[in-house]
């Protein structure tokens, strides 16, 4: 029996298996995308977590403002993005924008949970992922692809 892949502390182990590299094309196009699109968007330094579910430029999103204290209400808004979502793209994402650095933070860990629920109970292979300006990361398998300066591509 192989060995499982370490997990952040205090993950438990029955969440979603989380992305494995090498990262498929589209995945990481959209991941991308997703990450582009909030250096673009977003000038303020400081601003509210926000919850996007679709593929950017085709996404419903829930800003956190003020955080949402609980578990059962953070995984209906999963739910429900994700249910929007799925009219728009037939094959939806959902990430977490932030401010701060690629690593785990809290807001990340209260929103993994009940996207792991959410995801599961509609049958989605994709958790969530977590988008900064410096790109982004699974927080279960800790897979990620950090850019020093993000820019469009030519054409």
């Amino acid at each position: 029996m192989a060995p499982r892949p370490a997990l952040h502390p205090g993950l438990h182990p029955g969440l979603h298996p989380g992305l494995q590299a090498p990262i498929e094309r589209h995945t990481h196009t959209v991941l991308r995308a997703a990450t582009l699109e909030l250096v673009e968007t977003e000038p303020r330094r400081r601003f509210p977590t926000t919850l996007h579910a679709g593929v950017p430029g085709r996404a419903v999103r829930h800003v956190e403002d003020p955080p949402a204290s609980d578990a059962g209400l953070r995984a209906d808004v999963v739910l429900s993005l994700l249910r929007h979502s799925a009219a728009l793209v037939p094959r939806p994402y959902l990430w977490l924008t932030r401010p701060g650095e690629l690593s785990p933070h809290d807001d990340d860990l209260r929103w993994l949970g009940p996207s792991s629920w959410a995801c599961a109970s509609l049958g989605s292979p994709l958790g969530l992922v977590v988008v900064t300006r410096r790109g982004w990361f699974d927080p279960v398998s800790d897979v990620r692809r950090e850019w020093r300066r993000l820019r469009r591509r030519p054409g």
